[in-house]
């Protein structure tokens, strides 16, 4: 049976935290707030948490999860030749709504599904879901909702979706009135010669390039390339 624990009252706020530790702890799924929408998260170096990660949310191997991290300082054991422009907008935009993707350590015993050697990072500024994550290390953290269907902003819609797939949910109050108040982390992929936005969301374009200005929009081309 889930169990559901209301994260600003303090009292629930520990026992919620506790009762997710053991959650993660025995393979299992729990849902947290971010900064940005609800997440659904299993510990991310354990294969059967992530299995059920994906089973809950009606999604294949080909679409692995996020992992968030607690601190910048974790990117360089999860993830190899970073670029100086993906640290920059980590120092930059981290804790916060951005997502990068990077080469994966060859060395890691985890298996996120059909990653073809990439992880996906992010710190996320979000007081519960920092509190846990310096708890449990790294979570693969995906939205907290049915494939297809909208990103849960609160509790509720998470346990409509979801139901009994998790154990526990930490309840910490709604993202955003609506949708478009709560939106996802900009995706930027950094595995290639330029980096480049595969997702716009919390972080504009604007933003991004203030700190790197050659970092690529959403469908634009790299210099010298044809459309």
């Amino acid at each position: 049976m889930s169990t559901r624990f209301l994260v600003s009252n303090e009292q629930e706020h520990a026992a919620g935290i506790t009762a997710a530790k053991a959650a993660l702890a025995d393979k299992r799924c729990i849902v947290l707030p971010t900064d940005t929408v609800y997440g659904i998260g299993a510990d991310a170096f354990s294969a059967q948490g992530v299995a059920m990660l994906l089973a809950a949310k009606g999604r294949g191997r080909t679409m692995p999860p996020p992992v968030l991290i607690a601190q910048t300082a974790t990117m360089d054991g999860l993830a190899r030749d970073i670029p100086d422009a993906a640290r920059k907008l980590a120092e930059a935009f981290w804790p916060g709504g951005l997502t990068l993707i990077l080469q994966a350590q060859p060395s890691l015993t985890w298996d996120l599904g059909e990653t073809r050697g990439t992880v996906a990072l992010r710190v996320p500024n979000d007081d519960t879901a920092l509190e846990l994550l310096r708890e449990t290390g790294p979570l693969a953290v995906s939205s907290a909702n049915r494939t297809g269907q909208p990103a849960a902003l609160d509790a509720d819609s998470a346990m409509e979706q979801l139901g009994e797939s998790v154990d526990v949910y930490l309840d910490g109050g709604s993202r955003g009135e609506n949708s478009a108040d709560a939106l996802p982390s900009t995706i930027i992929d950094c595995t290639g010669e330029h980096l480049k936005v595969v997702r716009s969301g919390a972080i504009s374009i604007e933003e991004l390039r203030v700190v790197v200005p050659e970092v690529l929009d959403l469908g634009q081309d790299a210099p010298g390339q044809r459309a």
